[in-house]
């Protein structure tokens, strides 16, 4: 019986073996087929237009700069990335506390039209941001606010809200009440309760919502070339958008734009990806 029941878990263990290289095999291709793009267009932003023609997928015969000197001093790459990070940070700061004060009043005051806003959180999600372009552009305009950064910054604000919120909202219910009961009985007011122990403890979700709200806002084209018209106040991805339809024809330069405009993109996920995972799970666990 004991050789019978060895034998049956040594193939247990070849099958487990087998099924976790087939699974590893199959992430590595996924891994490849993911890299190659980035590894081909940082390639190709070293190489001379005629050579990205003539060989595109072969490594630079001669590493040249002149596509970065160009990205940098004819087209400002430096002027578009600051006003990229004015935006895009603005956007973040603004979701992240307006969120949490909404999520807090939400997860632990009780008032009349409570499940109504709720709802009404929640179905925002369903529209997109081009259903609304239209009156929001009018604001903007009736405002005076066109080609201005806050033109940009508010409607992003509001269309991140909405998401931030109900992941707040999931992490601040799962915060036990009674922590913030002793709070109180020790003589505590409530904006010392948020700001001394909900905003501490909810740091893996504050995590999340700052990490999406900086991508969307710094990848969102749509409302940054409705919104902005002026070339000098062009953030990263109008300025991309810019180039390619100038200098369409110019492969090397626009290799070596899109490189330096999705650095930032790429070192937040090098970064801080445990964070997006954390973030996004952690309400669930503690519940």
């Amino acid at each position: 019986m004991r050789l019978i029941n060895g034998n049956g878990k040594d193939k247990k263990r070849k099958k487990h073996k087998i099924s976790t290289i087939v699974i590893y095999v199959i992430l590595t291709l996924w891994a490849l087929t993911t890299l190659f793009p980035f590894l081909w267009v940082i390639l190709n932003s070293f190489k001379e237009s005629s050579e990205v023609l003539t060989s595109s997928f072969s490594l630079p015969q001669n590493f040249s700069w002149n596509n970065y000197n160009n990205a940098f001093h004819r087209l400002n790459v430096l002027n578009a990335y600051k006003n990229s990070f004015l935006i895009s940070g603005s956007v973040t700061l603004g979701v992240m506390a307006l969120s949490a004060c909404m999520s807090f009043a939400l997860s632990r005051y009780r008032f009349k039209g409570k499940s109504v806003i709720h709802g009404l959180i929640v179905a925002s999600l369903m529209f997109p941001v081009f259903s609304t372009i239209i009156p929001v552009f009018r604001m903007i305009v009736a405002w005076g606010l066109l080609n201005k950064n806050i033109a940009v910054i508010l409607p992003q604000t509001a269309g991140n809200l909405s998401f931030a919120t109900i992941v707040m909202l999931g992490f601040m219910e799962s915060i036990p009440v009674e922590m913030e009961e002793a709070a109180y009985m020790e003589g505590a007011n409530v904006f010392q309760v948020f700001t001394r122990m909900i905003i501490p403890l909810c740091k893996p979700s504050l995590s999340t919502v700052a990490i999406f709200s900086f991508l969307w806002s710094y990848n969102d084209l749509f409302v940054q070339k409705i919104m902005i018209r002026d070339n000098t106040k062009f953030p990263v991805s109008t300025l991309l958008e810019e180039i390619s339809s100038q200098y369409g024809t110019d492969f090397g330069l626009m290799a070596a734009s899109v490189t330096i405009i999705m650095i930032p993109v790429i070192l937040v996920y090098i970064f801080l990806q445990k964070n997006i995972i954390r973030g996004l799970t952690a309400g669930a666990i503690k519940g």
